[in-house]
């Protein structure tokens, strides 16, 4: 039982001994080109509403002393997680992102660049920031402690965030789904009612999870400079 439960997330499937289940990470790609064909048209226009409203967020987010051009690295992490999430919930598409090995892999490198660059090239602001200011000098050590931790389980926290909510609602939706089949026919239209409005549920994670991913990646990126 916990076997086929679970046989949803797992990526080992193959076919010819090819796991391509991954290739599910990008799909969103191809939804890329059509937007060019005719200009101006809905999907297009859609997409740079969307573009210019959280380039314009982050920026406020970002400071004044970000990079130009800065903000496109959340936009395009942004639309990544938001384009894996909403993917998975359509059937026999594989969700990379309830996977520890994507979410891990890109909240692990955003972290690590920003550490990077931080304790380069501001390194007295980063050693500030590890003691909140108005801190009593007996409890400076215990305030670096706490705030180097926080720091470290930052990008495993995020990675878990993505994961967790995307598990969640996936295994709901199968358990209720494996239910139907010992269930009484007009018990069976109350299934299906539940069905949809929790797939409208995950559908507004989907969308929520990417730009909570996508505001806390910013918010940490913009505390290193």
């Amino acid at each position: 039982m916990m076997n086929n439960l679970f046989s949803i997330f797992d990526p080992s499937t193959n076919i010819f001994n090819l796991s391509i289940n991954w290739m599910s990470t990008f799909i969103g790609l191809m939804f890329i080109p059509y937007s060019f064909w005719l200009i101006p048209n809905r999907h297009f226009i859609l997409w740079n509403f969307i573009s210019s409203k959280l380039h314009q967020e982050f920026k406020i987010l970002l400071g004044p002393n970000s990079y130009n051009g800065s903000t496109s690295i959340f936009i395009s992490l942004f639309f990544f997680i938001l384009f894996n999430n909403f993917l998975g919930l359509f059937p026999y598409i594989f969700t990379s992102t309830s996977h520890l090995n994507i979410s891990l892999s890109i909240s692990l490198t955003l972290w690590l660049s920003f550490m990077i660059y931080g304790w380069i090239n501001n390194t007295q602001h980063m050693f500030i920031h590890m003691i909140p200011q108005g801190t009593p000098t007996i409890l400076m050590p215990f305030m670096v402690l706490i705030e180097t931790i926080s720091n470290i389980i930052r990008p495993g926290t995020l990675a878990v965030r993505l994961t967790a909510n995307m598990i969640a609602g996936h295994l709901l939706l199968t358990l209720l789904s494996n239910t139907g089949t010992n269930m009484p026919n007009y018990l069976l239209f109350i299934l299906i009612i539940i069905q949809i409005l929790l797939l409208i549920l995950e559908s507004a994670v989907a969308i929520i999870q990417s730009y909570v991913i996508t505001i806390l990646s910013t918010l940490y990126s913009s505390e290193v400079n």
